[in-house]
């Protein structure tokens, strides 16, 4: 009895079963702090200055905190639902994808999230070497880059490993430092540069380019940056102990807190080009160029702990998203997968030097199935869903659909992934197709297109292949 206590208990926590009010403890500012390690990474200061490039000082602050603000707001709105049940919301969407396909895509879309840790470390990696080298410590790149990257990744793993209390211990202190330090690096690059000679900066506009053009590309990768939280942002809610500290929470971390920290990358961006004429996406070289190799230790807690902290959370929240789709596989195996194939993709280093597209790219995966569960949350389904069935009970097959597919959901996401790509936004190419994407973005194209096919869907005698849980309703 004893061992099934503790199995059920760590199938609570790090696997799919629902978790008890009574279980929970993550309080408003728990979630607030853990999501918000999770999303303050370096990779910030890379889309920092990859949007400092295109726009104004003033254009990249509205572009920056609009984008995000208002997408997000969007995209948590159904952490409310997964609050009361205390469900990862992949488990409500094997109402709309169907058994096997969220088993598909939650592993696709994990394998290119895990994308965003390879970067981090990347970068954790070049940020020590140049912090060593500031220092007169000479690290040789080739060797020192990949083994550091795969030491980040490493420690970020332990971390995992020890599940959502270490995780909530490790952001409380991290984030509160790194808050502070995020000020402080704003104010010495204001102080080292002056900010009329940052407002003067005039974007870099390509040959043919307009400048709203420019402006809707750097809000594309806004737009896609705000979308790569949204699958893994639907994990650590089930958490909270209250609906309202859940979306709070959520929707502060990746709306306001991890934009500020965009946008301190991007004002270090400036002020970089402004002192040396380069744009440039690494804090230690911008704090020792701007402030002096004194204030580029303060990057050590910039890039070494938030990386690292960023490794844990990720891991934890991607591999759970994994479980929903495989049950089966234990949590632990995952993470030990996890670190295997970021430590690929660090030692590779080809998705930071595709950065642009690689955040759209993952993006328009997951811009569909955004679209898609808001739509069915608040019209479709109404929040209602069969508990029963979602956890496929003898008996309740509702989501089994068609051998583990709902061909509905499934063709919303290929059609709107295909659509976008063909006729709106490439972002491989970075062609734009189309005057729809000056109004939507390619990755808000997809969560538009994705969620209103599958509205129109439910208007069709297709609503009632999409609705056999109607009979089956066990949560109102």
């Amino acid at each position: 009895m004893g061992r099934n206590a503790d199995y059920i208990k760590q199938e609570t926590v790090t696997g799919v079963v629902p978790m008890l009010k009574g279980e929970r403890k993550y309080s408003f500012m728990d979630l607030f702090l853990s999501t918000s390690g999770f999303a303050i990474a370096t990779w910030c200061y890379t889309q920092g200055a990859y949007v400092a490039q295109f726009l104004t000082f003033k254009q990249m602050l509205i572009n920056i905190f609009c984008f995000n603000i208002i997408w997000v707001l969007i995209e948590c709105l159904p952490v409310l639902f997964a609050v009361r049940y205390g469900i990862d919301l992949w488990i409500w969407l094997r109402s709309v994808l169907g058994q096997r396909g969220v088993a598909v895509l939650a592993t696709v879309i994990s394998l290119a999230n895990f994308g965003w840790y390879a970067v981090a470390a990347n970068l954790f990696a070049s940020s020590m070497i140049n912090l060593m080298g500031h220092f007169g410590i000479v690290l040789s790149s080739p060797i020192w880059e990949p083994l550091l990257g795969t030491v980040c990744v490493v420690l970020g793993t332990l971390i995992a490993l020890g599940g959502p209390e270490i995780i909530k211990w490790t952001n409380r202190f991290l984030v509160t430092a790194l808050l502070g330090v995020g000020v402080i690096v704003v104010v010495l690059c204001f102080t080292a540069v002056p900010l009329s000679d940052i407002m003067a900066v005039k974007p870099v506009l390509d040959n043919g380019m307009t400048p709203l053009q420019s402006f809707m590309i750097s809000a594309e990768g806004n737009v896609a940056f705000a979308f790569s939280w949204s699958t893994q942002a639907l994990v650590l809610p089930r958490l909270a102990k209250s609906e309202r500290s859940g979306y709070w929470a959520t929707s502060l971390s990746y709306g306001v807190v991890a934009p500020f920290f965009v946008a301190a990358g991007g004002v270090m961006a400036l002020a970089m080009f402004v002192r040396t004429g380069i744009y440039e996406s690494d804090p230690t070289k911008m704090l020792a160029v701007l402030c002096g190799s004194g204030f580029a230790l303060l990057s050590l807690l910039l890039v070494a702990f938030a990386n690292i902290g960023t490794q844990g959370t990720g891991s934890y929240v991607n591999c759970m998203i994994v479980k929903s789709g495989l049950p089966k596989v234990s949590y632990r195996a995952l993470v030990l997968i996890a670190m295997v194939y970021v430590s690929a993709l660090t030692i590779w280093g080809g998705v930071e030097a595709n950065f642009g597209a690689f955040i759209s790219l993952a993006a328009y995966i997951q811009g569909p199935i955004i679209g898609m569960i808001v739509v069915d949350y608040l019209i479709v389904r109404k929040r209602k869903l069969s508990l029963k069935s979602a956890y496929f009970v003898d008996g309740h097959d509702a989501y089994k659909f068609t051998k583990g597919f709902n061909l509905v959901g499934i063709a919303c996401v290929v059609i709107a992934f295909a659509v976008t790509m063909l006729f709106v936004y490439n972002p491989a190419t970075g062609v734009i197709k189309s005057n729809v994407f000056l109004l939507t973005t390619g990755s808000g194209c997809t969560a538009i297109l994705g969620g209103g096919l599958y509205w129109l869907a439910s208007l069709t005698p297709l609503k009632k292949y999409m609705l056999k849980d109607r009979d089956d309703i066990d949560i109102v």
